[in-house]
C-alpha cells in the first residue's frame, strides 16, 4: 500500500511539473545560473569558477613581492 502512494506522489509531482513546463512562455524555465541574473550582473557578482579564474589572472601592474 505504502509504495503505490509513494508512486503516487511521484507521479502527481510530475504532472504539476508539466503543467508548469507547459503554461510557461515558450515552454522554457528560466537559466539558473548565477551569470545570468540580471540583479547579480548590477552587483558585478560572477559565478564561483569566473571569479576564481579573475583571481588567478596575472595583473600587469602587481608588485612582484617574493623577491625583495
Amino acid at each position: 500500500m505504502e509504495i503505490w502512494l509513494a508512486i503516487g506522489f511521484v507521479a502527481l509531482a510530475m504532472v504539476l511539473l508539466s503543467v508548469r513546463l507547459i503554461l510557461r512562455k515558450n515552454g522554457r524555465f528560466s537559466s539558473q545560473h548565477i551569470s545570468e541574473s540580471p540583479l547579480m550582473k548590477r552587483h558585478g557578482i560572477h559565478c564561483a569558477t569566473a571569479q576564481d579564474r579573475e583571481a588567478r589572472r596575472v595583473d600587469a601592474n602587481r608588485i612582484d613581492t617574493k623577491n625583495m
